[in-house]
């Protein structure tokens, strides 16, 4: 799967993942291959990555994340 993270100012990430958990409206979620398609709002809180390479969090301040064929697309107001 591959995951873009996004700022009105810049890309914050871009690269292949395994699984990516995002602070859901109604909860924090996880999101796995072949995952269907969503279209969900953020609260503010940590988007875990996990990768072949390891683990890697950013901390986002809300949003939304689209979800469609292994592509993962999260618009975020900020990252702290």
């Amino acid at each position: 799967m591959t995951l873009e993270i996004l700022t009105p100012d810049k890309k914050v990430f871009e690269g292949e993942v395994t699984a990516v958990t995002v602070p859901g409206t109604m909860g924090s979620f996880q999101i796995l291959r072949d995952h269907a398609p969503i279209i969900s709002t953020l609260e503010d809180g940590p988007v875990i990555i996990k990768s072949k390479t390891g683990e890697e969090t950013f901390v986002i301040k809300g949003g939304v994340v689209e979800v469609l064929k292994n592509k993962i697309i999260v618009l975020a107001e900020g990252v702290a």
